[in-house]
């Protein structure tokens, strides 16, 4: 059985964000003074005495407002609602009631959800006097809590349990490990397009502004029987042009996310072409021995000839010479175009990542290729290549045990690494050969 939904909603800056936090006991949500920082819906799973929930943290909410981020906030919140199996609907325990507590009262009755009124910022016993305003709001239960401190979340959880009617302690779930995929690149170049592409459904805002997403938000999805978590993440600029503390931890989270993830697709826009900020995402990813996917997105925008797509994949490698290894695909997120190879291939270079190859086979590797190519001798040293194992998967390392390691030549290290990649399939994934003394 799936893990009960809970709801966050409330106007900006009454303190979601934070409650949204100190449940998961992470930072997943940024949370500034500043209002309107959370635009997306953002999910989280916590335990309260057996029982795992499931949190959706959702962007301030600000009825008849035409503004293309708050028009857009308001249908993640509604999305969200319409979703959840009890809503927590949250306001500021420092202030009465507001025209936009009412509007949005009334749209949390008229769902026909479960709900409970949480009243924040009661920080003291004293503060507690200020939930009595909040009657005329027509919600029942109220429920005082200080998302800053903790205090009386507890009790808000134990409500939260006897509105759902979940009694005893519920022994967890056995939760099948499957591929983490994350989707990056620079702002703009339409990796929530992507992600609500592959979802199907309008799960991250999108609009023409760069920087549009803040958080890393996870989606999951089925593919042939494999659950997918799918995370949606910040544009990534250098950090030169980083100019507020905003943008500084939506990096930070981007950051994060792709460290987690075990495939990352980075996204490019076909119009602008390969910069040198899109070989530092993708060197990036390598470096933390990452599966990767370049995705060339926009491709319905780009005027075409006949070897319009070899050209463009040539001038790519001419300009990262590693990228030769990694496959890449033309898609449009708008139309639809190629967007249904996109899971298939991070499948394949997911299994490539896991893959794990038996010393017997490595070693009857390294005969054929000592008999296709024998290393060249150096410094008048005849290098001898005894024996070789696989140490890691994901990321692959593999060692090759040789009288003279400091004297192997790179070009005869790159022709051993292009020969296992074509051998063992290992296209898409970071490959690692060290060479030590036996």
């Amino acid at each position: 059985m799936a893990n009960p939904v809970i709801a966050i909603v409330g106007r900006p800056n009454v303190g979601k964000s934070t409650f949204f936090n100190r449940m998961l006991k992470q930072k997943k949500s940024i949370v500034d003074a500043q209002e309107g920082i959370t635009r997306d819906r953002i999910y989280g799973e916590m335990e309260w005495v057996g029982h795992h929930l499931t949190f959706i943290d959702t962007g301030g909410y600000i009825p008849e407002d035409v503004d293309v981020f708050n028009s857009a906030v308001r249908r993640q919140a509604q999305a969200a609602v319409a979703e959840a199996d009890l809503i927590l609907f949250m306001v500021d325990g420092r202030e009465d009631p507001t025209a936009s507590d009412r509007t949005l009262a009334q749209f949390v009755r008229s769902s026909g959800k479960k709900a409970i009124m949480v009243v924040n910022k009661c920080d003291n016993l004293e503060s507690d006097v200020q939930v009595h305003g909040f009657h005329q709001l027509a919600i029942d239960p109220i429920h005082p809590v200080s998302a800053l401190t903790g205090r009386m979340s507890g009790d808000l959880l134990d409500l939260i349990l006897d509105q759902l009617n979940l009694t005893g302690i519920k022994p967890p779930d056995e939760k099948e490990e499957g591929m983490r995929l994350s989707i990056v690149g620079m702002p703009n170049v339409g990796k929530s397009s992507l992600t609500n592409a592959l979802l199907q459904k309008e799960q991250s805002i999108v609009t023409p502004i760069a920087g549009t997403t803040r958080d890393s938000i996870d989606a999951y999805l089925k593919y042939y029987g494999k659950t997918i978590t799918l995370v949606d993440t910040a544009g990534l600029r250098k950090r030169s042009k980083v100019s507020d503390s905003i943008e500084f931890y939506s990096n930070v989270r981007t950051q994060r996310a792709i460290l987690n993830s075990d495939v990352a697709l980075v996204l490019i826009d076909a119009g602008k072409g390969f910069s040198k900020q899109d070989k530092s995402i993708v060197d990036d990813v390598i470096k933390k021995g990452k599966g990767l996917v370049l995705i060339v997105n926009k491709w319905d925008l780009v005027d075409k000839e006949t070897h319009t797509m070899k050209d463009f994949t040539d001038e790519i490698a001419y300009q990262f010479k590693a990228l030769s290894h990694y496959p890449i695909l033309f898609i449009s997120a708008k139309t639809k175009q190629r967007v249904s190879k996109v899971l298939g291939m991070a499948q394949q270079v997911y299994k490539a990542r896991k893959k794990t190859i038996s010393t017997s086979k490595l070693n009857n590797f390294l005969q054929m290729v000592l008999r296709q190519q024998s290393p060249p001798a150096t410094q008048g040293k005849v290098i001898t290549l005894k024996y070789m194992t696989q140490v890691n998967a994901a990321p692959h390392l593999f060692v090759i045990f040789t009288n003279y390691p400091k004297l192997v030549p790179m070009s005869y290290k790159r022709f051993i690494e292009n020969q296992l990649r074509e051998q063992f399939d290992l296209e898409g994934v970071p490959l690692r050969i060290s060479f030590r003394r036996k």
